[in-house]
């Protein structure tokens, strides 16, 4: 796949997730064991590059630069099993080394944060949980195991992005629908938003304009129309970058002593090339170390080019794209 096609299939799942497509046969699974979803790290197949480095290294040096940093982005492709593997050996690597992470994840929301801490505390069992968090309909197959990893280990999990409804609200009515909100509501939000029009806006134009479904004719008033739609979808992406960036500053600014290192998984548009949530990170927290991963699924280690998609994140995982 290539990187169009990447950005589109990701594109396509933050479209579905603001109009709430995301909620559909959730209790498909609620209801079923968690054994049946367990995964298990072992051996997995990977080929790790060092954009620094420009070279391909190992899976450990990338761990322990990793671990003495502040921030870990880890951005995954949602739908691959594999690259959620990974996400766990990574989880696993950086407990070997250190005591103090605190897990975040874009797929859990701001509100649903007290559901979270309770489920972690064992006040509620994981049929409540999944009944009040709102979970996305692959939870159980593809992030169940992180959650339960970091609970196991004693970890915070955070709930770091903004709720689906107030994102879908400015993909329709702007940025201006968030000054309606009650203050309770209002603090799902990050407070400060910057939309810039920079490179990374143009990566979601091209991405949004790749979609079958924001896509015009010839007529100029549709034109315009596509671009005004596309441009509110930007905003509402500006939200959630804005939103998880500020719930991973608000986790380092509130440490007392020894901060945490806070490994923040999320779908790899919102890192890539710095840009999205890492860049918003890096604007709060000039000082911090952040460190970027992307791992990416391919139908053949061997062949597998980090020196093509090196720009992407500061080490690529080259993983073997499951069937």
């Amino acid at each position: 796949m290539n990187h169009r096609s990447r950005a589109t299939a990701i594109m396509l799942t933050t479209i579905l997730c603001l109009v709430g497509i995301a909620q559909l046969n959730v209790r498909a699974f609620q209801m079923q064991s968690p054994h049946q979803h367990a995964a298990t790290s072992g051996y997995l197949p990977e080929r790790v590059y060092s954009s620094d480095e420009k070279r391909f290294t190992d899976f450990e040096s990338l761990l322990a630069d990793a671990a003495k940093g502040d921030v870990l982005f880890v951005g995954e492709e949602h739908n691959d099993p594999a690259t959620h593997r990974m996400e766990l050996a990574v989880l696993e690597g950086v407990a070997r080394r250190r005591s103090n992470v605190v897990l975040a994840m874009e797929m859990f929301e701001r509100d649903v944060q007290p559901v979270l801490n309770d489920y972690l505390a064992d006040k509620i069992s994981l049929e409540q949980f999944l009944d009040k968090s709102r979970p996305w309909p692959n939870f159980m197959s593809n992030y169940h195991f992180l959650v339960e990893f970091a609970k196991s280990h004693h970890w915070p999990v955070i709930a770091s992005n903004i709720p689906r409804p107030l994102a879908a609200d400015v993909s329709h009515n702007g940025l201006s629908a968030l000054d309606k909100l009650s203050p309770a509501e209002r603090a799902n939000a990050a407070k400060q938003f910057e939309c810039p029009n920079d490179d990374y806006h143009k990566r979601f134009v091209e991405a949004m304009g790749a979609h079958p479904g924001v896509k015009s004719d010839d007529s100029k008033d549709d034109a315009a129309a596509t671009n005004a739609m596309t441009e509110k979808f930007y905003l509402a992406q500006c939200t959630k970058d804005e939103t998880m960036a500020e719930s991973i500053a608000n986790v380092l600014n509130s440490s007392s002593g020894s901060k945490p290192l806070v490994v923040h998984v999320n779908g790899n548009f919102h890192s890539d090339f710095h840009e999205g949530t890492a860049a918003r990170v890096i604007r709060r927290l000039p000082n911090a170390k952040v460190r970027t991963v992307s791992v990416i699924p391919v139908e053949n280690l061997d062949t597998a080019d980090g020196s093509a998609e090196r720009a992407r994140a500061d080490y690529l995982i080259f993983v073997l794209k499951s069937e």
